[in-house]
This record gives C-alpha cells, sequence and structure tokens, in this order.
C-alpha cells in the first residue's frame, strides 16, 4: 500500500497531492505500540511529529496528584508537531489508550525535504495549521465541560462586533511596519497593510463573543487584547493576553465553526486590524504557493497559546486537588 493511498483519506492531508504524499516517504516510519506504551515523555527534547494510522493515544501531564489528561489524540490526526514547530521540550506525556500504529516523522529528514520544495513546505504547516487550530478549539471547549454541572451561563443579549471609530484611521505606514517587524514578504506586507481594516477600541469593548460566526482574523497593533472565555460556576477566565503582532480569531476561518471564545480590548483599549475572509484565502491560497512565513507565524502563535492552556489546565486540577476535570480515567505507562 503506497503512502498516498495510506493518507489521503485523512483531513489533515487532504490538501496534498498523490505527489506530495509519496514525497513524505524517506521522512516516515512505521511502528506498532500496544496499549499501555509510553511513547513520549514530558521533558524530552525530541521533535518528531506523529501521525495516528490506527488506534488512540493520550496526551497527559504528571502530577502530585496523578495523571492529568490534556487531550486525546486518534486515527487520521498529528500529535507532536508544536515541538517541531517552536524546537521546545514535551510538554506531556504520550501513552498509548489502544493498540496503535504510528507514523513517525524524522524532523531532521523533513526540513529536508521540505526546504527543497516551497509547495511541500506550504502543505505540510497547513497541516499542522489545521490541527493546531482543532486542538485549541477543543481545549477552550473542554473549560465548559468540566463545569458543566454548575448549569449554563447567563443569557447575554447579542453584542455586535466592534465597528471602526468614525473619523479614525491608521496610516499606511504604520500597518506596513508592523507587518515588517514579522519579516513577511514585500507583497503579504503590501497586501495585508492595504486591505486590512483598522478598528480602534474602548476598554473592556467586545470585539467578538464566543459562538458568533467568524468573518475575519485579526493582529493587535496597539494596547492588548483579552480572549477569555465564561466557565459555569467559575465565571470569566482568561485563556490569553495578546500584544502587538499577535493574530487571533482564526479557527473559526479554518473549519467554519462559530468562535469558541469571547475577544475583547483590555482595560486600557486596543487598536485592531481585521483581516477578512477572503483576504486571509487570498494570500495563504494552497494552491498559489503564497504567504509561507506568515503560515509558519500563525502556526507557531497557536502553539505557544496551546502551551498555555495547557499549563492552566494543569494548574486548575493541582489546585482542586486532583478532582477538577476528570473526564477519563488515565492511561497508564508501563513500570
Amino acid at each position: 500500500m503506497t503512502l498516498a493511498t495510506v493518507l489521503r483519506p485523512w483531513e489533515s492531508f487532504s490538501h496534498f497531492s498523490d505527489e506530495q504524499l509519496e514525497q513524505l516517504a524517506p521522512a516516515l516510519s512505521r511502528s506498532r505500540f500496544p496499549a499501555g506504551v509510553e511513547v513520549l515523555r514530558q521533558g524530552d527534547p525530541t521533535q518528531e511529529a506523529y501521525a495516528i494510522e490506527s488506534g488512540e493515544v493520550v496526551i497527559q501531564r504528571q502530577t502530585g496528584y496523578g495523571s492529568f489528561e490534556l487531550a486525546r489524540v486518534g486515527a487520521g490526526e498529528i500529535f507532536g508537531e508544536t515541538c517541531f514547530i517552536d524546537g521546545g521540550e514535551r510538554s506531556g506525556d504520550v501513552v498509548t489508550a489502544a493498540e496503535s500504529q504510528l507514523l513517525a516523522f524524522n524532523p531532521v529528514a523533513l526540513r529536508a525535504l521540505v526546504e527543497e520544495d516551497l509547495a511541500l513546505h506550504l502543505a505540510l504547516y497547513w497541516a499542522f495549521w489545521k490541527g493546531l487550530s482543532g486542538k485549541l478549539r477543543g481545549t477552550n471547549d473542554r473549560l465548559t465541560r468540566f463545569f458543566g454541572a454548575a448549569g449554563p451561563p447567563p443569557v447575554v443579549e447579542p453584542t455586535a462586533p466592534a465597528v471602526a471609530v468614525a473619523g479614525f484611521r491608521v496610516g499606511l505606514s504604520d500597518k506596513r511596519k508592523l507587518f515588517e517587524e514579522q519579516r513577511l514578504s514585500s507583497l503579504e506586507i503590501n497586501f495585508l497593510a492595504s486591505l486590512s481594516r483598522e478598528r480602534k477600541l474602548a476598554g473592556d469593548e467586545l470585539i467578538f463573543r464566543d459562538g458568533d460566526a467568524g468573518d475575519a482574523m485579526y493582529v493587535v497593533l496597539e494596547g492588548r487584547v483579552m480572549i477569555s472565555k465564561f466557565i459555569p460556576g467559575a465565571g470569566e477566565e482568561a485563556l490569553a493576553f495578546l500584544e502587538r503582532g499577535d493574530y487571533f480569531g482564526e479557527m473559526a476561518l479554518i473549519d467554519g465553526k462559530p468562535r469558541s471564545a469571547d475577544a475583547k480590548a483590555d482595560a486600557g483599549g486596543a487598536v485592531v486590524l481585521a483581516i477578512p475572509r477572503e483576504v486571509l484565502a487570498g494570500i495563504l491560497d494552497i494552491k498559489k504557493v503564497s504567504s509561507l512565513r506568515l503560515l509558519k507565524l500563525l502556526c507557531s502563535l497557536i502553539a505557544r497559546r496551546l502551551r498555555e492552556l495547557d499549563d492552566k489546565l494543569v494548574g486548575w486540577f493541582i489546585i482542586s486537588g486532583g478532582q477538577w476535570g476528570v473526564e477519563h480515567p488515565p492511561a497508564t505507562p508501563p513500570r
């Protein structure tokens, strides 16, 4: 069975051509693991990414109150890509929850392959972007399920998205400077600076609400933006504070699902640039081999937010004495 035949049905690789899938073969190795085997350990410096051909793995963190489950990843999905992207240590243990067949991407061989082929490079990071965004959405959704017994959040009147303040303008040179700081190409800088829409926000002013439809991605130009989630029984919980150059709101544009959290200006107010869906689609068009730099930047930002949110979840578990957020019995690695 060819690699293209194995990977073609997977959503993560649906945008690859058969030729590109076969190009990955030299960087891949296949291994089978019985249930209960530790594949990766927290703190490891390794950078392999894995695709699950069959079976399921649990990503978990060891604490003084036992194992805390961060995520479950099943057939057709990728894990371990965060370390390939940011070069950091493993943030948790990975243990097989069932007999599993895994495809491991050798990081050295994979980097050599994509550096020689821009289209393959872009396709790979598209797969990582989609996978990371799905994990971030899933983590956001877990927050409300853990506290679901406390009842639903209060009914809030729908709030219209923030609109441009009358007469407020950001100069094209100021927009260009922001994107130049991110070392984007001249084409990308011109495209984003010309087609983004500025919005000036008062302190605590809402940009979008959990459950809203998504029509734009945003980047912070001035001030700070808070990403938060209403937790039944706990109130509003800040998930991230974003500053100049940080992007947010991209998940709804990737999967077409509603927003999974609130976004609003911090107390001091903010200025953000809105990048409409059609503009983002144009600059990240997989068929045009467009903005690899922007795509890699977005992957890095999502990877950082996932690490921060995992730390928060584990912190809550420890504060609760090991009682909070336990949905499944943890997988147990061999002694």
